[in-house]
Parts: structure tokens; C-alpha cells; sequence
């Protein structure tokens, strides 16, 4: 699959909750190899995840960086191995 086939694929926490939709990939350019899905979150899941959309002219979306080692699966969607309570820690770390 290319990199660019993952865009605007759905996203699905274990316990089958959607998070949001890829918007792109992060690549380690000395291996070639996709690390992360940059995934837009879904407003409903800001909370949830300790955040906020600051209403500052020109952001429309939330953005956070997931590892590509917590994607169980990738079909019409993509489905994580964790939970929104593991996500947390996850995407904390992601934001520092």
C-alpha cells in the first residue's frame, strides 16, 4: 500500500470508537519507512483526549500523531490495538 492510500481512511479505537481521519504520514527518511499517521480528530473526541480547538482564525481541526506500531489492522478503515484511555498517554507524549 502507498502512503498516500491511508489518507482520509477513518480511524477506530479498539473499543470501535472513531477518533478522527488520516491526514497524512511521517516518514524516517534514512529507512524509508512510514513511523506515524497524522490524524485529524474528530471534535467529539477532543474532550476525551484533554483537548481544545482554540477558536483562533485559521484552525479548523486537531491534529496528533499516532505510531503506525498500534495499527492492528488497515482495510476500508483503519482499526488500533488500543483503547481511548491508552490513547491518551499515546497522544500526551505526542503533543510534547
Amino acid at each position: 500500500m502507498r502512503p498516500h492510500e491511508l489518507e482520509r481512511k477513518n480511524v477506530i479505537s479498539k473499543e470501535a470508537r472513531h477518533i478522527g481521519t488520516v491526514v497524512g504520514v511521517e516518514m524516517d527518511i534514512s529507512t524509508w519507512k512510514v513511523t506515524h499517521l497524522r490524524i485529524a480528530l474528530m471534535d467529539k473526541m477532543l474532550q476525551p483526549f484533554g483537548l481544545t480547538l482554540e477558536k483562533t482564525p485559521g484552525i479548523k481541526q486537531v491534529e496528533t500523531l499516532v505510531p503506525v506500531d498500534i495499527v492492528e489492522t488497515v482495510a476500508d478503515f483503519i482499526v488500533l490495538n488500543k483503547t481511548i484511555e491508552e490513547l491518551k498517554e499515546i497522544i500526551k507524549k505526542a503533543s510534547l
